[in-house]
């Protein structure tokens, strides 16, 4: 017989100030989820923000209070002697958590996802969590900046503990898991290969910006130069934004109000010195100086859809993970940079972290 299963989504607020500490608040959400097996298994999903000093004074001007989602398998409530692998999942540009948790209808739901995979037995019971980097230029890049606050930071020294603390996670690297799709999976490559302390397993999903940054024509350079206002990079097409979350990120700059960043032209022309701050971001030019601490991974992961226009640097990643005889699994398929996402999740990505992760 097979029963219908409903996901329950509370959320709960947490604010974790270096002063105060957690502060409930009571609402709660549904989400539909598809399960077929016992009725008395049901995972939840709970919403908590998250205070980052890290992020504290940012010159985006974004809280340093963040949304994080966090999914609990179904027996979390049962056995509350049991302790779980943590997987830590990085969102991409434009997108937040209300969008990858099935809250707002879009190409993915992790929630979904998780439960199709404990359904077929693809996953063994872990916890989820992602933080919502929708920032004011609509993505963190997962990079320290002056203007975007210290997200590397965030993610590593207070996200990781804080999670740890107020859930009965597994508190060991060899237990604890990082991936991403494009700015996300930027993020996963970037902060796991350089804290291999932190994260033991890292899967990258169809990873963004991995190479030096493409030359910028001279009209797109010049019709960037002309926002002078925050405001307006919302009004802009998807590459301008990228443009300025980039400029934000990797290059910017206090003493110029208000987007206190430094775009890579002047005049429609390239600016080298600002180039080689987005180039030293890349992570295929700075790999060679981490390849020590990727030989500590204990396993990596890469997938892209063969439509994709950044299959080729994954590919190249592949090659050079190869060179440096360093284990990883390396996949592509027949999609594009969105339209299989969700089913990768669900048969890949969980699949991959059950198999590497210690219970």
């Amino acid at each position: 017989m097979h029963l219908p299963r409903v996901l329950l989504v509370t959320s709960a607020i947490l604010v974790c100030s270096a002063v105060g500490g957690p502060r409930p608040a009571a609402q709660t959400l549904r989400l539909a989820a598809l399960r077929s097996g016992q009725a008395d298994t049901r995972g939840k999903v709970e919403r908590i923000k998250v205070h980052g000093r890290a992020l504290e004074g940012n010159l985006e001007g974004d809280s340093p209070d963040r949304d994080v989602m966090v999914y609990l398998p179904p027996s979390y409530a049962r056995e509350p002697a049991r302790r779980y692998p943590v997987v830590v999942l990085l969102h991409g540009f434009t997108d937040d958590v209300d969008h990858w948790w099935g809250v707002v209808r879009h190409f993915v739901s992790v929630p979904q996802s998780v439960e199709k995979a404990l359904d077929t037995g693809v996953s063994k019971e872990l916890i989820l969590v992602m933080p919502n980097a929708y920032t004011r230029y609509e993505g963190s890049m997962y990079s320290n900046s002056a203007t975007t606050g210290n997200w590397e930071d965030l993610i590593v020294g207070e996200l990781v503990p804080e999670i740890d603390r107020r859930y009965r996670t597994l508190a060991d690297v060899r237990s604890r898991g990082l991936a991403g799709h494009s700015m996300g999976g930027y993020g996963a490559i970037r902060i796991g290969m350089r804290h291999p302390d932190v994260f033991s397993s890292i899967y990258m999903m169809s990873a963004c910006c991995m190479t030096p940054p493409a030359a910028i024509d001279a009209e797109r350079g010049r019709r960037a130069e002309a926002i002078t206002d925050p405001a307006d990079v919302h009004k802009a097409d998807f590459a301008m934004k990228a443009m300025f979350a980039s400029a934000a990120a990797w290059s910017p700059n206090p003493a110029k109000p208000p987007l206190f960043l430094d775009l890579p032209t002047k005049d429609g022309a390239a600016r080298p010195e600002i180039v080689a701050k987005w180039t030293a971001n890349a992570p295929l030019v700075m790999i060679d100086q981490y390849v020590a601490n990727l030989k500590r991974i204990e396993a990596i992961a890469i997938d892209v859809g063969t439509s994709d226009g950044l299959a080729p640097a994954s590919a190249r990643l592949d090659e050079v993970l190869t060179a440096y005889k360093i284990p990883h699994v390396y996949e592509t398929y027949d999609g594009n940079h969105v339209n299989r996402v969700a089913e990768r999740i669900e048969t890949k990505v969980l699949r991959f972290f059950s198999e590497h992760l210690r219970n």
